[in-house]
């Protein structure tokens, strides 16, 4: 295959920088998924409860601010809005070592930043996700998915690498400096990106909370779109249950240390680069629509490997599942995500993908903290089991609607071109 048509869009310098920026930002946010909760663990000896509402408080943003956030994104830069979330999470996650060497960290001061921090995700996620159509067109969904996909499974593979020997070498409130660096690099690379979507004019503005409306009509009247929202937000429940208590189980009941912890979160991002590079041929395959469902309920069921392992080399088989999860949930993603994308109209891409995050991770503080509850009162392995039925059973809303034979994506309800983008050189 000829060196051009392999790199694709990543010829276009702004997607290269958007590419860029994705890989620094996403290093950040792996090395947080490892040492957040290892603070709490072995920094602050944290008990299984804490540690689930420590998840709880990571996510809750997405019920805080998920529906407003979309209105509002849409009435500004995306890009904007990516360089700004960027640079004040890299600030709040530096307070985190600034207040260890202070001798002044608690829980509570961990739940604050990781509060705050998950607000400021919700944003730059919208925007991200909005902004995607308006720089590479939607011709180029699926692929420009694909490849940002990619490289977050590379990140996923190099994170938990990375961390998991710093968390031992300097501890892990000092290994969330790491995060705070690549989260502020994501905001200087995504600040020279040059091509810009026209900002809104003030006569487009109408009343927030007929906006907010207009999105969640639009969701709520295709089929389709309700499924993989309902199903995103059962799958997505159950896997923060599983992953509350995932940590703990490793940690406390096989007995590992932060590097091997770190080497088995490694084999899930093996699993999630696996699924990008794949995505796109396995999505054409097997269909658009069917896949969003076949590939969870393939994969889904081996994460019974982890609960089933005993200390000793069955942890490290039970690895497979782990990574059988990423593989399967980055194809569905990048399915579903194309799938909203090609459907939407431009104007309604920030308050639809808003209104998608909404529904589909407001189940993601209850898993959190359902899954500290379930884990005081039954352990982390009981838990873990609950986590795995509940993922496999989440295909059930995709399958009865008619994703089940949707194998093209759809064309947009409203076609009207975006505007011509700025470039600014």
């Amino acid at each position: 295959m000829p060196t051009s048509s392999r790199l694709g869009l990543l010829r276009d310098p702004d997607f290269g920088r958007l590419f860029a920026a994705t890989a620094l930002g996403q290093l950040g946010d792996r090395i947080i998924f490892l040492a957040l909760p290892l603070v709490a663990i072995m920094a602050l000896d944290a008990d299984e409860f804490q540690v689930g509402l420590l998840t709880t408080m990571t996510t809750a943003g997405s019920l805080l601010v998920g529906l407003p956030a979309g209105a509002w994104v849409d009435r500004m830069r995306k890009r904007s809005v990516m360089i700004s979330t960027d640079m004040a999470r890299s600030l709040a996650l530096l307070t985190i070592p600034v207040a260890w060497s202070a001798d002044l960290l608690s829980i509570w001061w961990l739940y604050a930043v990781a509060l705050f921090h998950g607000i400021l995700t919700v944003f730059f996620d919208v925007a991200y996700v909005s902004y995607l159509p308006h720089l590479v067109g939607r011709a180029h969904l699926v692929e420009g998915n694909s490849k940002l996909s990619a490289i977050r499974s590379v990140t996923s593979i190099s994170g938990p690498s990375i961390a998991g020997p710093m968390v031992g070498w300097v501890g892990a409130p000092a290994t969330l400096l790491a995060s705070s660096i690549g989260m502020a690099m994501s905001g200087l690379l995504a600040m020279s990106i040059r091509t810009r979507e026209q900002k809104p004019q003030p006569s487009e503005r109408r009343e927030l909370r007929r906006e907010i409306k207009e999105g969640l009509r639009f969701v709520l009247k295709y089929p389709a779109l309700r499924a993989i929202l309902v199903g995103d937000g059962i799958f997505n429940l159950f896997l923060v249950l599983y992953q509350a208590m995932l940590l703990v189980f490793l940690k406390r009941e096989m007995g590992l240390d932060s590097s091997e912890i770190g080497l088995i979160l490694s084999g899930m991002g093996c699993g999630a680069l696996l699924g990008a590079l794949l995505a796109t041929r396995i999505s054409r395959w097997v269909g658009h629509g069917p896949v969003i469902w076949i590939a969870p309920l393939v994969t889904c069921p081996l994460t019974g490997l982890m609960p089933m392992a005993q200390p000793g080399w069955s942890v490290y088989l039970a690895a497979v599942g782990l990574a059988s999860l990423s593989l399967g949930g980055v194809v569905r993603v990048v399915a579903q995500s194309s799938f909203q994308q090609a459907l939407t109209p431009d104007r309604l891409l920030g308050r639809v993908s808003a209104t998608a995050r909404f529904v589909s991770w407001g189940g993601i503080p209850l898993g959190g903290f359902l899954g500290g509850v379930s884990g005081s009162a039954f352990g982390a392995k009981t838990t873990l089991w609950i986590g795995v039925v509940g993922m496999t059973l989440s295909v059930i809303p995709n399958f009865r609607s008619p994703l089940r034979t949707m194998r093209e994506l759809p064309e947009p309800v409203d076609s009207a071109p975006l505007p011509e983008p700025d470039h600014r050189r």
